[in-house]
């Protein structure tokens, strides 16, 4: 798996625009899960977020175990950073709790 240049969203000063807001709203569960841990258990970063899972994966110790596919998540995680790193955008600034409620509500 080939993952772009490390970009730290911590840097980026630009609010999303709405654009990135529509993007946000259209990603699946699975992936608002992915940028939830990353902001809240891995402090923003993607890097820790693929270690744990690659310690997952090896049997080692690791922080949350998700319900899904490592592989699964470490391709969300690609797709993910990619567009953060294209767009220079932080969409862990999207995550709220009303995104989960109104993915929930959609979900169902």
């Amino acid at each position: 798996m080939t993952l772009p240049p490390t970009h730290d969203p911590e840097r980026e000063l630009e609010a999303p625009r709405p654009r990135h807001e529509e993007y946000f709203r259209a990603l699946p569960r699975e992936d608002l899960q992915l940028l939830a841990l990353r902001e809240i258990l891995y402090e923003g970063s993607w890097d820790e977020l693929i270690r744990d899972l690659q310690a997952r994966k090896d049997g080692k110790p690791y922080v949350y175990q998700l319900q899904v596919r490592i592989e699964g998540d470490l391709e969300r995680i690609e797709r993910l950073r990619a567009y953060e790193v294209e767009q220079g955008v932080n969409l862990g600034k999207l995550v709220t709790v009303e995104a989960f409620a109104h993915e929930r509500g959609a979900s169902r």
